[in-house]
């Protein structure tokens, strides 16, 4: 072997203990708001209060499709929800890497971009990903267990490769080919982390709503396609993010956190049963009430559970925090019996109690939400957003969906999940300094 050989020998090597040594101590990486200037979505034109206006109809039209979930005869599509989601993480895909973004979506299993040659695409501020250029793309075989464990795939024939096909709420779709590749992640605490034989989605025909778009999805559902689950046991099932404030300057991001960094303890850290249910990638908590001061309003019926299983959605990608309607109203009515500011008109004419407020600082009660085993306290910034000059709205909703403890109400906490015991922990943090 000559001496270059043996120096890439021994440089593999190195990276390949690097990605070992960081999966072996956690690792963490940058969740990049869809407004921020450093996302794909950036429209430098648009105003604070256009995006807030923007992020609560996505709100709306994510939860609303969240029943939708339906696969088709014909087809086959994996029961996914609307791609709006708020966070993307930067990432490298392919030998030599290409860099991409994609939507986190909890509510998604696949992970896929768009690839070469294209039938269909979307443009995107990152060259499209071309697989015939990359040393380590394989497409994944039709007669293998892992297509035939993909909800959502197809094979045309025996001998071709795995098909994919999703579709979303808001109009967003991709249809290709479920391929291995190598992915990585930038560790914001150490070096980048390597996941060989990586099972991704390559779209070669995809949609989406927007003018411009990211690269595409990265699940963290349930499934084991999903990024938490393909990484396996190396993060040891645990996974963990902390949310910033929505007016954060753009030097300040939220952190995805995996493995031993994701760990969730301490003085402060409460936890509550995680729970699943059939065939849907969705994380399900039991909300057993809602205290608005010392006002508890029970939940009872009124979120009806499968098979007494969670009645929530936990969810990242939903800006809002929806709640059934006869709840809804209790709630609403009990926080405008306790807030003392003077009424006001949302001008979206989406939000339903506003008041007037020019500072910044108001006093709104501390409200509550009593999931099995766990109170999380829920300050002004969690269930208050400002959608005009002055003026600031209570961020919950009524629906007749699936109810869902949104963003806003999750921001300053640090949130962390243990697929292996299957809970969910919650510590009241400062997410700017983590």
């Amino acid at each position: 072997m000559s001496h270059y050989s043996s120096l890439v020998f021994v440089l593999l090597c190195l990276c390949n203990l690097y990605s070992s040594e960081a999966l072996n101590g956690g690792f963490s990486v940058e969740m990049i708001h869809r407004d921020s200037p450093k996302s794909p979505f950036y429209n430098s034109t648009e105003t604070q209060f256009q995006r807030i206006s923007n992020a609560l109809s996505r709100s709306i039209i994510r939860v609303n499709h969240f029943n939708k979930s339906f696969v088709s005869a014909n087809t086959p599509q994996a029961p996914v929800t609307s791609a709006l989601g708020e966070y993307l993480v930067s990432y490298a895909i392919g030998t030599p890497p290409i860099q991409a973004f994609g939507i986190l979506d909890t509510g998604s299993d696949i992970t896929w971009l768009q690839c070469q040659p294209c039938k269909r695409c979307f443009k995107q501020i990152t060259p499209i990903f071309d697989p015939s250029k990359s040393k380590t793309f394989n497409t994944i075989g039709c007669t293998t267990n892992t297509c035939r464990s993909v909800q959502g795939t197809s094979c045309p024939s025996s001998t071709s490769s795995c098909k994919y096909s999703l579709s979303y709420a808001d109009g967003t779709n991709s249809q290709g080919d479920l391929s291995f590749e190598t992915l990585t992640l930038a560790s914001t605490n150490g070096p980048p982390v390597k996941i060989p034989r990586f099972e991704i989605g390559c779209g070669h025909n995809n949609f989406v709503s927007s003018e411009r778009g990211n690269s595409g999805i990265v699940g963290l559902g349930r499934a084991p396609v999903s990024l938490v689950n393909q990484l396996g046991p190396s993060i040891g099932g645990k996974f963990s993010y902390c949310l910033v404030p929505a007016l954060s300057p753009p030097s300040v991001s939220s952190k995805l956190n995996f493995g031993n960094a994701a760990v969730v303890s301490g003085r402060g850290t409460v936890s509550t049963p995680l729970y699943s249910r059939n065939r849907e990638v969705f994380y399900y908590l039991n909300l057993e009430a809602i205290s608005v001061g010392r006002n508890r309003i029970e939940v009872g019926s009124s979120l009806p559970r499968a098979g007494g299983k969670g009645n929530m959605i936990i969810d990242s990608g939903t800006t809002l925090t929806f709640l059934p309607n006869d709840v809804y109203s209790k709630f609403e009515s009990a926080v405008a019996k306790e807030v003392k500011l003077q009424p006001a008109k949302d001008p979206n004419q989406v939000l339903s109690l506003c008041y007037k407020a020019t500072s910044d600082k108001f006093d709104v009660p501390v409200i509550t939400a009593h999931f099995s085993g766990a109170n999380v306290l829920l300050f002004g910034l969690n269930t208050f957003t400002r959608v005009s000059d002055g003026v600031v709205c209570l961020a919950f909703q009524p629906s007749q969906s699936t109810p869902t403890f949104g963003n806003l109400a999750q921001q300053n906490i640090l949130v962390g999940y243990d697929l292996q015991k299957n809970t969910v922990s919650f510590k009241l943090v400062d997410c700017t300094k983590q």
